[in-house]
């Protein structure tokens, strides 16, 4: 591998400004050139009328709407390099090296660029042409004759770096500028990690869009990442396909969605929904919040059962026969033949709603066969007039009433004997209690909902109607879901796939996942593939080091994560006296380049946000986005998961621990705060350390 270039040059260049010599300056010039091209792109859709295409205002607005958001994709960002890296192919893509063809040459980036004459100039990093960047290897060069690496300041290109893939007597070593793109400092939003894709990541991106892939990873190790790059990839290679069933991130809360939203928009994907949790199943206003105890009852699988049971107990079998009149004609339905309908829509295991539907037509064709044995030629015309006649729906009334999901979930959690008939044999005495609202509630409005019961209401809305099924679901920070999320996720992409993101070791509820086959399972994946990440690309040696002490009291079966990165970071533990001295530590820090994230014990923020105050240092709260004036972001310790910074000072581990209902989820809770720095980590503390930690403290 030859050394990387560093020389910085001035201005632009044009193809014919460039030095042959100069390698530099060439890649530059092709820069240039491709900005230019992808502005002239632009220009032209933007130049687009569509006045004399469109039959209607209808077709105007989605036409026009489609318009804008390919102006949008085509955005070239300043400071976001157009292309990362250039692979020289020894024989032309999909030709064999016996026919000889001379291999071409193409620079790979985020999207891509064609010239006026439909050539391109940057390859999309998801084509099948761009592979070998990510896969290639001095073992297996897949036909690369060299592979560039391009270092950028800003948006200007400032160095590159080369591995002559197919030269045996070139030895492997690591890519400087790999590692200086990884370590490089942030501030903001997270962003993309196109440009440092390694291989065991790359086969998870561009795995099917048929299959669900379940990703175990570490602290570090770029699962979230993986992920979104995953759903970019699937628009990618699927677009049409997708563009009719839609794509949903599903993430932990606001704050964590935030941090992640501007990944695929600086990929050019600008389609994809994203939510939590909550979102997905917000029927009611949840003013209410569950204990412990009642939250895992609720969240528990067994309850779909109940709800089953409990919806199909309204439907009851019939009486009295239905008779319809049509003119001077009777058409009478006797009870039996009702009930052999009834039945045999309960046989077929179709949504009650569905059911409900169908039921006055199946009424509606046994009185058609009367008709026509008595020499009537009805047709559908007849049928549907007869499906709603006041006596039919009389009977379905009677026979399969209509139900209001919020009600059905409400009268079984005040109603003692409903929920006790119809949970028999799945909850025991105690559970019962422990879901049962204590006080009576007058309407669904009134009721103070928890979000516990908001996943029960949409699991008793979708046994009623069938819930839209996506095309493909990203679910983070997957293992502290219930079963019954689990279960409102899996609605979601009944038809479609999943990629199913998280850590064991991080679960913070009393619910949380035991093992990914069980989740799949809940989730209605059974099929999916565990995969598991373990190099970590993020959180430096010392650190992560530090923090794998607590796996074997959280997670003892899990792979501790071995940092790849060649800084071991900054890492200290003080004893200190009091806040001043938190706030010292994060001055000092602020004092780098990058994001400080100060995290602590929900319980003690008001405190420190307090001492910063004083201390004339401004802060957010996570969620903000910080800029170059204000690097400093308070975390609650609740809030944690999912985020990261350059730099952390962690604030009393005990009150962190001590914070949760027990001892193995606030170790799960430390664990988290631990692991989310990407550059140092102070940790401060006046109590004493938990034991699993000051064991070894120095």
């Amino acid at each position: 591998m030859s050394t990387p270039a560093h020389e910085q040059l001035d201005g632009p260049l044009d193809g014919r400004d460039a030095p042959l010599d100069d390698p530099l300056a060439r890649e530059r010039s092709h820069l240039a050139s491709s900005r230019s091209a992808l502005r002239a792109m632009r220009e032209d859709v933007e130049a687009l009328d569509i006045s004399d295409v469109t039959a209607n205002w209808v077709n105007a607005a989605v036409l026009a709407h489609q318009i804008d958001e390919r102006i949008k994709a085509l955005a070239d960002l300043s400071d976001t390099p157009l292309f990362f890296g250039r692979l020289d192919y020894l024989h032309a893509p999909g030709a064999s090296q016996a026919e000889g063809a001379e291999g071409e040459q193409f620079y790979i980036g985020r999207r891509h660029v064609h010239d006026a004459d439909g050539d391109p100039m940057v390859i999309d990093w998801r084509a099948p042409v761009s592979q070998p960047f990510y896969r290639a290897s001095k073992k297996n060069p897949m036909d690369i004759a060299l592979r560039r690496r391009f270092g950028y300041t800003g948006g200007d290109l400032t160095a590159y770096e080369d591995e002559h893939l197919s030269d045996p007597a070139e030895a492997a070593t690591t890519s400087k500028l790999l590692q200086q793109e990884i370590e490089r400092p942030r501030v903001g939003p997270m962003r993309d990690i196109v440009a440092t894709i390694q291989p065991e990541q790359d086969e998870i991106v561009r795995s099917g869009l048929g299959g669900t892939v379940c990703v175990q990873g570490g602290p570090g190790t770029g699962k979230t990442a993986v992920g979104l790059h995953r759903v970019a990839y699937l628009l990618y290679a699927h677009r049409e396909r997708l563009a009719r069933t839609g794509t949903l991130v599903i993430g932990p809360n606001r704050s964590f969605l935030h941090y992640i939203e501007q990944v695929l928009p600086a990929l050019g994907e600008l389609t994809v929904r994203q939510a939590t949790v909550d979102d997905l199943v917000a029927q009611v206003e949840v003013r209410g919040a569950d204990d412990a105890a009642a939250a895992v009852v609720k969240g528990d699988a067994r309850l779909a059962e109940v709800l089953r049971r409990a919806l199909y107990s309204h439907v009851s079998m019939p009486t009295e026969p239905v008779v319809v009149v049509r003119g001077s004609r009777r058409w009478r339905v006797p009870a039996y033949e009702l009930e052999g309908l009834v039945r045999e829509l309960l046989d077929r295991d179709i949504r009650y709603g569905a059911a409900r539907e169908a039921l006055p037509q199946r009424i509606a064709h046994a009185v058609l066969v009367q008709m026509e044995r008595s020499g009537e030629a009805p047709d559908d015309r007849v049928q549907d007039a007869v499906a709603r006649n006041s006596a039919v729906k009389a009977a379905v009334k009677q026979i399969w009433p209509a139900v209001d999901p919020a009600k059905l979930v409400l009268r079984l959690l005040t109603d003692a004997g409903f929920l006790a008939e119809h949970a028999e044999g799945l909850l025991d005495e105690d559970e019962q209690k422990t879901i049962l609202w204590a006080r009576p509630v007058r309407s669904v409005k009134s009721a103070k909902w928890s979000a516990a019961d908001a996943v029960l209401i949409d699991e008793a809305t979708d046994l009623i109607q069938r819930t839209h099924s996506l095309g493909h679901v990203v679910l983070d920070e997957a293992q502290d879901l219930s079963p019954m999320q689990y279960r409102a996720v899996g609605r979601r992409c009944t038809t479609g796939s999943a990629t199913v993101l998280g850590d064991l070791a991080q679960g913070t509820t009393p619910w949380t996942t035991r093992s990914w086959e069980e989740a799949l399972a809940h989730l209605g994946k059974r099929e999916g593939v565990v995969e598991e990440l373990t190099a970590g690309f993020r959180v430096p040696t010392d650190v992560i080091a530090y923090a794998s002490r607590l796996l074997p009291h959280i997670a003892p079966g899990l792979t501790p994560v071995a940092s790849v990165r060649e800084n071991p970071g900054f890492f200290e533990v003080r004893t200190i006296d009091g806040p001043a001295e938190v706030v010292a530590a994060c001055e000092e820090l602020l004092r780098n380049e990058g994001s400080t994230g100060l995290i602590a014990a929900d319980a003690r923020v008001p405190v420190l946000a307090e001492a910063l105050a004083a201390a004339g240092i401004a802060h957010l709260a996570p969620g903000e986005e910080t800029t170059r004036e204000t690097r400093l972001t308070l975390v609650p310790a609740s809030l944690a998961k999912g985020l990261e910074y350059d730099y952390v000072v962690l604030d009393e581990p005990g009150a962190v621990v001590d914070g949760e209902p027990d001892e193995r989820t606030g170790l799960r809770r430390l664990y988290v705060a631990l692991t989310r720095a990407v550059s140092g980590l102070i940790v401060t503390h006046t109590a004493p350390l938990p034991g699993q930690l000051a064991d070894q403290a120095r």
